[in-house]
């Protein structure tokens, strides 16, 4: 059996480590097993689902980057057992592609899950990010990404990139969007009949929480009956209800925190927001298009994660506000094969699973 040991930050509920936590659940782990390195003492969502599949969450505590990548170079060469590091921290990755280097690691693996990276300092971000490319470039043996943009934004000029979709289990989430209609007003007792839209995300400054505050500022002036549920936790969470609160808006705000349902929720709701400044290619647009739940999503968003199923529509972060409500409230005609449709453009987690178990193993 081979074990192939993941960097991650924290193993909780976001799109990258959904992304690796789908691949884990489907991949033959009698022949392949996943171990990880984060960097936190803190336990993540997933960590009790790793160790029942036969993982092993291994922390390196440092918020020291240099001490950090010491320590990982450290422990590569006490487990020589790992012959394939996989990392999946987007500019971070040099300095563990250096350390399984320096440890002899042979088969060093960089992921890119984004197309973006954001500072306050534009040139100390252009500075890093420039140097962490080069060292990436110089130091993984593979080159692996979510999609086109991420590959081009991670590995510049890189030929030779596996594109793997963030991809799910298609048929199980068709059917929970077809048996989870009222799933939101049986869950939180709201009634039938108002307008249901959510965002699934981190509470953090890249999704623009507020921006959908101000949404529903204007849908409440405009005498909608609606609720909006933002799905998951973060830094920010203190913040946006006190946002939520000055504003008059608390009876129509859901704070869910982080929930294991997020497929049923979708399934429930009658529209999903994402006004983020960035993403990569966000697996959680791939589970609202299978469980046939209609976007409204900034233009900063790759154009990628539209998949041609009609349930997807850009709307630039400079329109106005009512622009926002005009798109959220129309309709959109989904089309009859969308399931179909995304098992063909390559989002069913069945084959991609196998795709990653076959360069896991053609890797001497």
């Amino acid at each position: 059996m081979q074990r192939v040991l993941h960097i991650v930050g924290k193993m909780d509920r976001a799109g990258a480590e959904t992304m690796i936590m789908n691949l884990y659940r489907h991949i033959d782990r009698s022949k392949v097993q996943f171990d990880f390195i984060t960097f936190t003492n803190e336990k993540g969502d997933y960590d009790d689902e790793i160790i029942e599949l036969g993982g092993i969450v291994y922390p390196i505590i440092s918020s020291n980057l240099i001490k950090r990548t010491l320590a990982l170079k450290q422990f590569l060469i006490v487990h020589k057992e790992y012959k394939i590091v996989h990392a999946h921290t987007l500019f971070s990755n040099a300095f563990h592609m250096y350390a399984a280097k320096q440890a002899g690691v042979k088969n060093r693996l960089s992921h890119s899950h984004s197309t973006n990276n954001s500072s306050k300092n534009k040139l100390i971000t252009y500075l890093y990010q420039e140097f962490s490319k080069i060292v990436i470039k110089e130091y993984s043996t593979n080159f692996i990404a979510c999609g086109i943009e991420a590959a081009e934004f991670l590995f510049p000029s890189q030929s030779d990139v596996l594109i793997l979709p963030n991809s799910i289990n298609i048929d199980q989430y068709a059917s929970i969007g077809s048996y989870s209609k009222n799933y939101l007003e049986e869950e939180f007792s709201i009634p039938q009949g108002i307008l249901k839209i959510i965002q699934v995300g981190r509470l953090q400054s890249v999704k623009n929480h507020s921006f959908s505050i101000k949404i529903a500022k204007l849908l409440k002036e405009k005498e909608y009956e609606f609720k909006m549920f933002f799905v998951g936790q973060g830094c920010l969470e203190n913040q946006l209800k006190k946002e939520v609160t000055l504003l008059g808006l608390d009876e129509y705000f859901i704070f869910t925190g982080v929930r294991t349902d997020v497929p049923n929720l979708m399934a429930g709701a009658d529209v999903m927001l994402m006004p983020s400044f960035y993403e990569g290619f966000p697996v959680v647009l791939v589970e609202s298009q299978a469980v046939g739940l209609r976007s409204v999503i900034s233009d900063t968003i790759s154009s990628e994660v539209n998949l041609n199923v009609g349930l997807v529509d850009f709307v630039s972060l400079d329109a106005p506000i009512h622009h926002w409500i005009d798109v959220l409230t129309n309709s959109n005609n989904m089309i009859e094969n969308r399931v179909d449709t995304l098992k063909r453009k390559g989002f069913d987690i069945t084959s991609n699973a196998i795709s990653l178990q076959k360069l896991y193993q053609n890797l001497n």
